[in-house]
């Protein structure tokens, strides 16, 4: 079943609204989803023990995993959803981590990046200027029902043990860690928590990590619109954007009509699609011609923090470790980094070449020279978008008749 959506008659799955702190998870009833699991696996062995304990299934710890496994160390990756699965995501790839993924991929899920939608362009919709940014090269928009499921089982083909649908409920020492699951207990040399941007291991640290400020959530649902532009469309208004970009999923067989729409707005001013829709004249009028193809999925609190890598002895990874502003389109691509970065710099470790703290060090460093730049500099566009408008308008003006000055903004996010 589809639904076209106007401002007179909302189809109920998009205009439910969504209440912060809780997570939808629904998905399209028109589609049968055969997933990995069903049910919760099988209870840990007794005293299992492992180099290093992964927790989160998402890209960062995917990423984590099959490089780490590719090193020769005894991997468990847990995530406590199931697979394949919808989530708030712009589900953009930027080209400078394309390589990363196909090496992470091997010869898994080839389709996954052949078939890919490229981006070749962004557009911005602010305060009635449309600016134009060339993406070159060009990324790739690829569906998160389809990149983490494909991830999991590329970790599982590289040796990783994989768990799905096994919490994590407590961390505890160092040496080793002393894990609790819903699957058991387990010890591990090393933790990397890729949980994102809100989990019971992290909660704490974020809270007193935060920037203060209003309360922010973000939805998503895919839609069909006919002959949808290769391009990521940003439509800025006040107290949030919604962003607007082609995508395809492996079920659709060729089907050229599938869009993502994924929007981070503040709690108080929308809570459903349909009302982040009229936040924008243009994105409304567009959105009149649109059909649901997915019910929404929605995340909160989204909180901007200051980068944290390690805590608690814990690598940190993908949006646990810092949260970037989504509209740059680099989330994605910092996860898989990441990962990578985490599991590399604690291979010599897990070999007894150097110790736990020194690994440790390592990551915080090159976390701080590699993606510490890519969420400062997103951080400050982010500012320079919420100016006043007549200050707003004379930056955008500068956007629009300097181009080199948009392609230099878009580097400083890569």
């Amino acid at each position: 079943m589809v639904a076209s959506w106007s401002p007179a008659a909302s189809h109920h799955l998009l205009s439910r609204p969504f209440r912060p702190g809780a997570v939808l998870r629904y998905y399209s009833r028109s589609v049968t989803t055969l997933y990995m699991t069903t049910a919760a696996g099988p209870k840990l062995a007794e005293g299992a023990t492992y180099d290093l304990a992964i927790v989160g299934g998402g890209p960062a710890g995917a990423s984590a995993a099959i490089t780490a496994a590719s090193a020769g160390v005894r991997v468990l990756l847990v995530e406590r959803g199931r697979l394949p699965r919808q989530r708030v995501c712009g589900e953009f790839v930027s080209a400078e981590s394309l390589d990363l993924l196909a090496g992470l991929l091997g010869n898994m899920s080839p389709a996954l990046l052949q078939e890919a939608v490229g981006i070749p362009e962004a557009r911005l919709f602010v305060d009635g200027h449309t600016v134009c940014v060339p993406v070159d090269p060009p990324g790739a928009s690829i569906a998160r029902f389809d990149l983490d499921a494909a991830l999991w089982q590329a970790a599982a083909h590289a040796g990783v043990e994989t768990r799905l649908q096994t919490s994590v409920e407590s961390i505890a020492g160092a040496r080793p860690f002393l894990v609790s699951t819903s699957a058991g207990e387990l010890r591990a040399l090393a933790v990397i928590d890729a949980t994102g941007r809100w989990s019971n291991l992290s909660h704490k640290a974020k809270l007193t990590n935060s920037e203060p400020g209003q309360r922010w959530l973000g939805v998503k649902a895919h839609f069909s619109e006919e002959s949808p532009r290769a391009s990521v469309d940003l439509y800025f208004f006040e107290g949030g954007y919604c962003g607007v970009s082609p995508v395809r999923l492996a079920r659709d067989h060729g089907n050229e009509r599938r869009i993502n729409v994924c929007a981070m707005v503040r709690a108080d001013l929308a809570r459903a699609l349909p009302e982040v829709f009229m936040k924008h004249p243009q994105l409304a009028q567009r959105a009149r011609h649109w059909e649901a193809l997915t019910e929404p999925v929605g995340t909160s609190p989204l909180m901007f923090q200051r980068p944290r890598p390690t805590f608690n002895g814990m690598l940190r990874a993908g949006d646990a470790a810092g949260f970037v502003d989504p509209f740059v389109g680099d989330g994605i691509s910092l996860a898989l980094r990441s990962g990578a970065m985490a599991a590399e710099c604690l291979t010599p470790f897990l070999k007894r070449e150097i110790s736990l703290r020194e690994a440790a060090v390592r990551y915080s460093r090159e976390y701080e020279r590699r993606l510490l730049p890519v969420l400062r500099n997103s951080s400050k566009i982010r500012r320079l978008l919420r100016l006043p408008r007549p200050l707003r308008t004379s930056c955008l003006h500068l956007l629009e008749n300097a181009p080199v000055v948009m392609r230099y903004l878009v580097r400083m996010t890569r």
